[in-house]
């Protein structure tokens, strides 16, 4: 079973939040709010999706690499596949 499916729940929630922060963005814009505090949730956002990418990413390495029982050239593409998501998500 992957682990995103083992830890639904926690995802869907964090996920969750970021919907609803992202939403909160949105209204403040609409409302001409002060800078800082569209700086303020930005800041928020951004720190709710390290966090969601982080748990994720943890979970894949565990799952895919921290395992004994797998062929060389299957990790040899599991580790690649990570390195170029984290690649793309730190551009």
């Amino acid at each position: 079973m992957p682990h995103t499916v083992k830890l639904k729940q926690p995802l869907l929630i964090r996920v969750r939040k970021i919907k609803g922060q992202s939403e909160a963005l949105e209204k403040a814009l609409l409302h001409d709010a002060d800078c800082s505090a569209i700086l303020q949730q930005i800041a928020a956002i951004r720190g709710a999706v390290n966090g969601l990418m982080s748990e994720v990413l943890e979970g894949h390495i565990r799952e895919h690499l921290g395992v004994d029982n797998i062929a060389p050239e299957q990790r040899k593409n599991d580790l690649e596949q990570v390195v170029s998501v984290v690649k793309r998500y730190l551009k």
